[in-house]
């Protein structure tokens, strides 16, 4: 199913080198692969995996065009005429791409986990009647050191009532005229207490946070960033971790769910423009259960080319059961 997902597709030339010329068509990307399909006679030319490919890079063909180019399994493959442009296309792909490289990656590590965890195991049981005998003398240790100090302590009790005693029998009779009260010398102010240095704001517990491709209502381009998800609302920051936006969940209208990758958070004003942003990631199916938790029954699905029913096409479960699936 993961495989049949279309996240986006884009009007392209691709240069075929067994007959040296540009072929027009659209180079589409889903969740695991990349794909090019000629417009004309509508054959699949390309179909090759993410994680089969090298290198993207933004180039230029014959010193003129502006063209990009994957490296898969040692062929470079070119691209030109990107629509809407080459910038918001190359991102998009990095960005999938990375990801996917990212996940392997970590699967990889949990299989060598998973088979050096019986060696570890091992190692734990060795090594735990010897920590249990190291830890029995130094306790064993220890009551002796706190029996020495209770004594001592015992005995420093015992000579402050002594000196208790001696300092009461020195003091003057209470029937002497010439109290000694007299010649005390006055206590010194004491000094005023300083307040207690503010508590410094307590910052919130992060639920998720990914990276993402930001699109602004004022700029057309996708950029990459992060998005940070908080209990009290999303926060979007660019690469520099420079806040973007931050929408509070009591402020969020509605948020726009444009496939199982791609959605849209709005907050609406009167009388001036709403503020709103458009965002796409590979990890953005971990956000969406977080945000059904948030806004029961407020996501609303657009009908698309993705294959999602419309918002008003179905009951709310039927959306949330596509979704799933998707």
């Amino acid at each position: 199913m993961n495989e049949d997902i279309r996240i986006h597709s884009w009007p392209c030339s691709y240069y075929l080198d067994s007959s040296k010329q540009w072929i027009p068509g659209k180079l589409s990307l889903t969740p695991l692969s990349i794909q090019f399909r000629a417009d004309k006679t509508g054959e699949l030319l390309l179909d090759f995996h993410l994680s089969g490919i090298s290198e993207i890079k933004k180039e230029s063909s014959h010193f003129i065009f502006s063209s990009l180019t994957i490296l898969e399994k040692g062929t470079k493959h070119w691209f030109s005429s990107l629509q809407p442009n080459r910038n918001v296309v190359f991102n998009i792909l990095e960005h999938f791409w990375r990801e996917q490289l990212i996940s392997r990656q970590e699967a990889g590590a949990g299989a060598a986990l998973e088979s050096s965890k019986g060696k570890e195991l091992t190692g734990m049981l060795e090594g735990s009647q010897k920590r249990l005998e190291d830890t029995a003398k130094v306790l064993h240790s220890q009551g002796e050191q706190f029996d020495n100090i209770m004594r001592g302590l015992h005995k420093i009790e015992g000579d402050m009532d002594v000196a208790d005693r001696l300092l009461t029998e020195l003091e003057s009779p209470s029937w002497w005229p010439f109290s000694t009260k007299l010649w005390k010398t006055p206590l010194e102010p004491k000094p005023k207490e300083t307040p207690p240095p503010p508590t410094p704001e307590t910052r919130e517990e992060i639920l998720l946070k990914i990276p993402v491709l930001i699109t602004q209502r004022t700029d057309s381009s996708s950029k990459p960033g992060t998005l940070t998800l908080l209990p009290s609302g999303l926060e979007i920051r660019d690469c520099d971790s420079q806040l973007l936006q931050r929408f509070e969940w009591r402020h969020v209208d509605d948020i726009l769910l444009h496939g199982p990758y791609e959605l849209s958070v709005r907050q609406r004003f009167i009388g001036k423009p709403d503020r709103s942003c458009r965002l796409l990631a590979a990890r953005m199916p971990r956000l969406i259960p977080l945000l059904r938790l948030r806004f029961p029954g407020r996501l609303q699905l657009l009908h698309g080319e993705l294959g999602l029913p419309a918002a008003g096409a179905a009951p709310h479960a039927g959306r949330e059961q596509s979704l799933g699936q998707a």
